[in-house]
């Protein structure tokens, strides 16, 4: 008798321990989940308000880009308009010796006042709404090859087609600050843009044989940065190469499908 109720207690205890460890167990996974949800929770929470802080800050860059184009347009290019006019109308009153050099300072102002309107388009982000990326870009590449800065060249491989609006202007504006440092630092000769558009993405490649840069100290500059962040917006892979003497290269992946 004695020996059968040691028996009923050890199972007695056995049980007792398994329900403590299925319990033990039972507590820590739902204790991992509820763990790893509010972790997750956090994690998109912080996403949520990096892009929100990305956007707002990307939104305030647009509006002081469009408020420098309309003075650039409606000041300056006011005033060059009105020189130019006033040098037609001076035109006739110029004596033959004066009138080589007066010839000079007329197309000077004329091109100033055309270079103006350009780089005013250029900085509008509803004009590049209106004239799409391609169009912003060859735009850009001529302007180059009018100042004579650099030689350019756009490349289109494939039947190209319509992406939404805010997408193009962030696309322009990533490959417009590489263009500025190009122009600005690279002392490059040449500049190639590629366009491919395949089915489910375009793919942007601009290279110039500049000088180049070291790529790890130059990697938390804020130019870099502001075209990697631009990228991430749009879900884009983002790429650039340099080194030392061989100039920079930037890649472009925007993947259509997602829109």
């Amino acid at each position: 008798m004695l020996l059968k109720e040691e028996i009923l207690l050890i199972i007695y205890f056995i049980l007792v321990i398994l329900f403590l460890a299925g319990f033990t167990i039972l507590f820590f996974i739902t204790y991992q989940r509820r763990k790893n949800k509010i972790l997750q929770e956090k994690f998109q929470a912080e996403q949520e308000f990096k892009n929100e802080l990305t956007t707002a800050r990307l939104e305030i860059q647009e509006a002081t880009l469009k408020n420098v184009s309309w003075e650039l347009h409606d000041n300056i290019g006011q005033l060059l308009a009105v020189a130019s006019m006033q040098l037609n109308v001076l035109n006739k009153k110029v004596t033959e010796e004066n009138k080589k050099g007066f010839l000079e300072v007329k197309d000077l102002v004329a091109n100033s006042l055309a270079e103006i309107r350009a780089l005013s388009r250029s900085l509008n982000n509803e004009v590049i709404e209106y004239v799409g990326l391609e169009a912003s870009v060859k735009n850009e590449i001529d302007r180059f090859n009018r100042l004579e800065v650099v030689a350019a060249r756009l490349e289109i491989i494939g039947e190209g087609y319509t992406i939404p609006q805010e997408h193009s202007i962030i696309l322009f504006r990533i490959l417009q600050e590489y263009f500025s440092n190009v122009i600005k630092y690279a002392g490059a000769s040449n500049l190639k843009v590629k366009f491919e558009y395949v089915e489910d993405a375009i793919f942007i490649e601009a290279i110039e044989d500049g000088r180049g840069f070291d790529k790890e100290k130059e990697e938390s500059g804020a130019g870099l940065l502001n075209m990697r962040s631009r990228a991430e917006m749009i879900h884009s892979d983002f790429n650039l190469n340099s080194s030392i003497g061989k100039g920079t290269s930037l890649s472009l992946r925007y993947p259509t499908k997602m829109n």
